[in-house]
């Protein structure tokens, strides 16, 4: 019996015995902690003329958030330890500032979708943390003051963001528990959201709610995802310090934020934060992952060989392996790149190596062109098509394009597209997109008929290479093109930010990489 009763004691067979014996015995089951589900992720950057609609977050409503997180479907263990009541989550491909009209919208379904089913214990808040909108500077800290007024500060609030989020004090003032990504390319993106909410599901059973402390330290680092990629040093070294820090006793978690390089605010910085109940080990482990960070500031480099155009498009040519893979990074959709700059392929149709047919083999991916999308679903494939491309939205570069070939495929249906078209000009593929697309996987190109590994040469809009692509290379190198994103972040011109910043300004001196404690939300001292 002494045996029987150390057992007992442990909460899932405690759990067991009130649950199976609590119609005899009087003893109530505890009820499920009742969980809001919102967010809105979208990284924008105020550097590209191209405005960001509602349309463009695909926002899911009630019960179709679930299909967003892997980890919610009807079976999972951590679907059963809660009565969810998911709001709006929406998510955007990368693009420019939102506009106020399509913010106001999403935040109006929001707030009334959670005003219709309170109260809540807890809410997991989903966003990415690099929202712009037009007139303000902190979106998500707008978002989470407007949904506190709503649930309440008796709710407790778990954070997930991407690690190229921003995290403002007033967004750390408003949430509770908070974590972000650990890989880039963001590899660990599900497990981190599950992480979030597996946070918040623990402190609401055990009793303990909102963490004691919250240590936020702003680190004045702004560096490009391309520069910062945990597949190599010093990012990995760096980041594979995050989770032994969160894994302490009295650790809830802890969390690098490296910061959104293409916007022009004040929030748009490095940060740290740490959150927990050992007030000593929150600090410790807060400040010494900041130091960390700015100990290794001058080691960050490019992820891949970094060139100018003519020199990238030479190592192409002369490359005999395949695929030779070429990042179009100045107008990369997936960092917020308007996806429409015609440079890059101007100068690809000026050259002899891609005149003829049998030329060098190259796939460029992508460019949006609606009048040559309708011109091809009249005539069909196999036929000729002639008419403008690109340039529509981001024309500071280069004219749109007049382009004219023989239309290979014609795909309808698609997510971000809606309609691709194959157009050969040459030896040159040209994939035309209704709306603009990034293309990130095999399956995007075959798709199209097109063979990415056997082609001699893919040009893709995107910056480091996501994992299946990454894999696919024969080579790479990424191309210094202009637009949106361009990774000269002197050529930009950032004004708004707060400064000294590195590597914006080289020689910063006292910096002050001390503990700032976040009070627990809804009490400011």
């Amino acid at each position: 019996m002494r045996n029987f009763s150390k057992y007992i004691t442990s909460g899932l067979l405690m759990t067991l015995f009130i649950t199976g014996c609590g119609k005899k015995t009087g003893l109530k089951e505890k009820a499920l902690p009742r969980i809001a589900i919102t967010g809105l992720g979208i990284e924008s950057s105020t550097f590209s003329p191209a405005k960001s609609t509602e349309e463009a977050f695909h926002a899911r409503y009630g019960q179709d958030v679930y299909n967003y997180f892997s980890f919610l479907n009807a079976d999972s263990i951590v679907r059963k330890k809660a009565q969810y009541f998911p709001a709006v989550k929406g998510h955007a491909i990368p693009g420019g500032i939102v506009t106020r009209e399509a913010y106001e919208s999403l935040m109006s379904k929001t707030l009334d979708s959670l005003k219709s089913n309170l109260p809540y214990d807890g809410l997991f808040f989903d966003i990415h943390g690099a929202m712009s909108v037009e007139g303000l500077d902190d979106p998500e800290g707008d978002m989470i003051t407007r949904i506190r007024k709503v649930v309440g500060y008796d709710c407790v609030i778990s954070t997930c963001m991407d690690l190229h989020g921003n995290v403002s004090e007033k967004l750390a003032e408003e949430t509770d528990l908070i974590t972000c990504y650990r890989l880039a390319p963001h590899e660990d993106a599900m497990e981190s959201k599950r992480r979030a909410l597996t946070n918040l599901l623990e402190r609401l059973d055990n009793g303990k709610g909102k963490p004691l402390y919250k240590a936020w330290i702003p680190v004045p680092i702004l560096l490009p995802g391309e520069k910062t990629s945990t597949r190599i040093e010093p990012g990995k070294s760096l980041y594979a310090q995050v989770a032994p820090a969160a894994n302490q006793v009295g650790v809830i978690d802890a969390a690098i934020w490296v910061g959104y390089a293409w916007a022009d605010e004040p929030r748009n910085h490095a940060v740290v934060m740490v959150t927990g109940d050992d007030k000593s080990k929150v600090k410790a482990s807060a400040e010494k992952l900041a130091n960390s960070f700015w100990d290794v500031r001058n080691d960050f480099e490019f992820v891949a060989p970094t060139e100018p155009f003519e020199t990238a498009l030479q190592m192409a040519i002369e490359s005999d392996k395949k695929p030779f893979i070429m990042s179009d990074m100045g107008d990369n959709p997936t960092a917020g790149g308007a996806g429409d700059v015609t440079w890059t392929l101007h100068e690809l149709l000026k050259r002899d190596a891609f005149k003829k047919p049998k030329g060098k083999s190259l796939i460029y991916a992508s460019i949006p062109g609606p009048k040559l999308i309708e011109q091809a679903l009249e005539v069909g494939v196999g036929k000729k098509v002639k008419a403008h491309v690109g340039a529509d939205v981001d024309d500071r570069f280069a004219p749109p394009i007049l382009l004219e070939g023989e239309v290979k495929a014609i795909r309808k249906g698609d997510k971000h597209a809606e309609v691709e078209v194959v157009v050969q000009v040459g030896s040159i593929s040209v994939i035309v997109t209704k709306k603009r697309k990034p293309y990130h996987y095999e399956r995007d190109f075959t798709q199209l008929d097109l063979n990415p590994r056997e082609a001699d040469i893919v040009v893709v809009k995107i910056g480091y290479l996501v994992p299946e692509l990454y894999n696919m290379r024969g080579d790479w190198v990424m191309a210094l093109t202009p637009g949106g994103v361009d990774q000269d972040l002197q050529r930009l011109g950032h004004r708004r930010i707060k400064r000294p910043m590195f590597p914006l300004d080289k020689d910063i001196k006292d910096v002050d990489l001390s503990t700032r404690w976040i009070p627990v939300s809804g009490k400011k001292q």
